[in-house]
């Protein structure tokens, strides 16, 4: 079986150059884009909030073949169509690609909250928390703490 190493900012890293080569608009959400924040733990994967159109998914098939994941015609389908959730565990990473992530109204109100943080596209930390508090998964409720007290340190810093 092979195993996959934890989450590394060298990824996140590879994953933004490619996407804003290609135009892609997108934000990186979950426990990844809390750790590019600086949140000091770990992940299994790279989690995307990409917005939903057909324009916006033609440009990300691309980046993620260059990236070196192997798209069949329906996973490129499932992209164009923005699906829900699609799940990459063919590439160099596990990338989840999350059209609608819980707890978050829209693509285009989390982007206006959104974090520039050097070339990364990150979600604001209250929508990382309130999708985390809204999937209502175990492994997501176990974070809640930790995420709101990074959430004020993090705040605390802002001019």
């Amino acid at each position: 079986m092979n195993e996959r190493l934890p989450f590394n900012p060298l990824q996140a890293q590879e994953v933004a150059k490619a996407f804003n080569a290609a135009g892609v608009d997108y934000l990186f959400i979950g426990k990844s884009g809390a750790i590019l924040l600086g949140y000091p733990g770990t992940t299994q994967d790279v989690d995307l909030f990409p917005a939903r159109s057909e324009d916006n998914g033609r440009r990300m098939i691309p980046a993620l073949l260059a990236l070196g994941f192997a798209l069949d015609e329906s996973t490129q389908a499932e992209i164009v169509r923005g699906k829900d959730f699609i799940q990459l565990k063919n590439g160099p990473f596990d990338l989840d690609l999350v059209f609608a992530p819980d707890g978050i109204e829209s693509f285009d109100q989390a982007k206006a909250r959104a974090i520039q943080e050097d070339i990364f596209h990150v979600a604001n930390l209250r929508d990382i928390i309130a999708s985390k508090k809204a999937s209502g998964r175990m492994k997501d409720r176990l974070d809640l703490h930790l995420l709101e007290l990074f959430r004020i340190e993090f705040e605390s810093r802002a001019p």
